[in-house]
This record gives C-alpha cells, structure tokens and sequence, in this order.
C-alpha cells in the first residue's frame, strides 16, 4: 500500500468514527422516471451505489488481440453528517482497471479507492467525470477519455459514441428481482469506437478497436436471497447488440434475469423466463481455488450464443478495494460455430456471495 493511500485510510478511518450520527435512508430507484442527457451521464450521489463500466476488444498494429476494462465506483456511505470538515466522507470512490494480453497469460490489473474529500477523488454530478488521484475517466462531447496510468501497464484510450445512449429495461428502469425497489437506472452505449495507446512494457503502442459503456446507480441492486450475477455484453458483427443478466440464487437456481437485443429493427427487452445462461466449460483459478463457467451458452428469446474466452485467466481480485474476487473477461460469440460478435462477460459470487 502507497504511503498517500495509508494515511487517507487512516483519515477515512477516523472520520467514520467520529463524524456520523444516525443511518440514512436511501432513495429507491423508480419507474416512470425519464432519463435526460447530458445530467443522467452524471453521478447520482443520492443512491447508494453507481459506476461507470466500460470493456472492449482492441488490435495493436500487429493485430495482436486485447481485452481492457475500466470502472469508477462511486458509493455513498450509509449514515448522515453535519459535519462541514472538507475531510468528512460522504462517498467513495473505487476504480479498477484491467489489460487481457494472451502473451502475457493472466490479467494485469490494478485498482484504487479514496473518499470524495479535497478533489483527491470525485464524480461530477454534471456528466461522466470520475477521478482518483491521476487516474480518470470523462465524457467531453461524444467521446469518454481513460487515463489509467497503472502499475503493470497504462491505458490512455479514447471512447467515441456514435448512436444515442441504449435505455435497458423500460426506458432505463432495470429490474433485478420482484420486489419494487429491486431495481437501477441503466443505460448501454454498444460499438464505441477505440482510439488511443497502451503501454505494457514494451514502449507505447497504438491501438484501435470497439468498447461497450454501462452506467448504472442504485440503492438496492442486489436482494439478500442473491449470491451474485452472469452478465454479457456484446457488441454483434451486425451492428446488433445483446446485454443479458443473471442474478444466482445463494441456495441455486434463478433469482431473477433480463436483458435487450437491439437490432436494426428496434430493441427487444425479454423477460426473466426468456434469459438463460448454460455453462458449457469450466476453468478454476490456481491462485484462489475459485471456479468459474468461462464459457457459456446464452440464450435471449429464441436466438442462441456461445461466448468463449479470448483466454482462461481472467480472474480479477479486488479485496484491496471493492472487497471481491470476481471473473471478468473478454469473450467471441459464436453461432453456428462462427464469430457473431464480441464483447465481455462477467462473473460474480462465484468465490462467496457479493455484497454491495
């Protein structure tokens, strides 16, 4: 741990001590709430939690294949405060970071935290901004900019949008079980155009490809019933794209499941009855004993997909800041046996079931 990062733990830490009274009471995500652009591109600090999450395939000038991934989490700390000292948290914010290099045979990844005090860290309520220390990811017009000077390797990409923000759910109110509030605000922006560099101790390379963007808050996104969830995100050689997800029962089964396959003929939201993910492999983690189905079958109404890793060894641990360990890699999709697109997918509650 970095000397700076050990004396804000201590500072978060007797903060929390000292500055907090009583619990608060979070606000539920709700239907009929419209999103409206450029504000819902913001941070929402009322809710409990946020991010910003974006993955996607790139080429270097050799056409050797990665997978990258950038997320800002933003989470708002479960008591109020009167206390005006620029110290006192209200929110943290957490970041990850990862590069899927074959060549090298596992992740590189990295990952931060720090409360939103003294512009340390931060996320604009205005549109995309979140930053800890020099690392930042933001939005300036139709272009999202990661700058993730990480240890092993850094990102400097540029994210261009060409097609409005994809409304999950009922115009963004996403369900994730059948109680009311089991819910969050979400929106997709599929086949984002990458443009930019990457180092990984060979110089910088350039490097272009296609990204997928999710941006999600909520204050009850996974019920106490839940161990976890399967989501992909996949961006189709037709200019399609498919987002679907699974939220795993701790005791097995199903807790609940959606997702939307856009096409050029409109979207189509399916319901929990039409989602299903198959495990097809399996791959265990030498380094933390966890297994996980890397490869699956996903089937969104009647259309079927194969997704296979670009490699095994996607395990991301991240205890040093969220507290998890979790799968999260890039992956083809296959119908009948050919590549129908590419995108990523995640896997969480695999090690132990994921708390918010």
């Amino acid at each position: 741990m970095r000397r700076r990062d050990f004396i804000a733990g201590l500072g978060l830490g007797f903060f929390i001590r000292n500055s907090f009274s009583a619990e608060i009471d979070f606000p539920q995500v709700l239907p009929d709430h419209p999103l409206h652009f450029p504000r819902d591109h913001g941070a929402h600090p009322d809710f409990r939690t946020e991010w910003w999450y974006a993955t996607g395939w790139l080429a270097t000038e050799s056409d050797q294949p990665l997978g990258f991934q950038v997320t800002f989490f933003r989470s708002r700390l479960p008591f109020a405060t009167d206390n005006p000292s620029a110290f006192t948290p209200r929110q943290i914010v957490f970041a990850h970071a990862a590069l899927s290099d074959p060549s090298y045979g596992r992740l590189r990844d990295d990952q931060r935290a720090a409360r939103e005090a003294l512009g340390l860290a931060g996320a604009s309520e205005a549109t995309t901004d979140a930053w800890i220390d020099d690392w930042r990811f933001a939005l300036e017009g139709d272009t999202y900019r990661a700058t993730i000077p990480a240890r092993e390797f850094a990102l400097d990409l540029n994210l261009t949008a060409h097609a409005p923000p994809l409304l999950e759910g009922d115009d963004g109110y996403s369900r994730k079980g059948p109680r009311p509030g089991e819910a969050s605000e979400y929106y997709s922006r599929p086949h984002l155009a990458v443009r930019g560099t990457i180092e990984r101790g060979k110089g910088k390379e350039q490097v272009t490809g296609s990204a997928w963007l999710d941006h999600e808050w909520s204050s009850d996104y996974l019920a106490p019933e839940a161990a976890g969830w399967d989501w992909c995100g996949i961006n189709l050689e037709n200019g399609g794209a498919l987002m679907a997800v699974r939220i795993r029962k701790k005791t097995g089964g199903v807790y609940w499941a959606g997702g939307t396959l856009k096409t050029q003929q409109g979207k189509t939201v399916f319901t929990p009855a039409q989602i299903s993910f198959q495990p097809l492999r399996t791959w265990r983690s030498p380094r933390t004993g966890v297994e996980y189905p890397v490869a699956m079958r996903v089937s969104a109404g009647s259309e079927s997909w194969d997704l296979e890793p670009l490699m095994n060894d996607q395990e991301l641990d991240s205890r040093a800041s969220t507290g998890a360990i979790y799968w999260e890699g890039a992956v083809r999709a296959l119908q009948a046996g050919k590549e129908a697109g590419r995108g990523y997918l995640e896997l969480t509650g695999y090690w132990k079931p994921l708390r918010m």
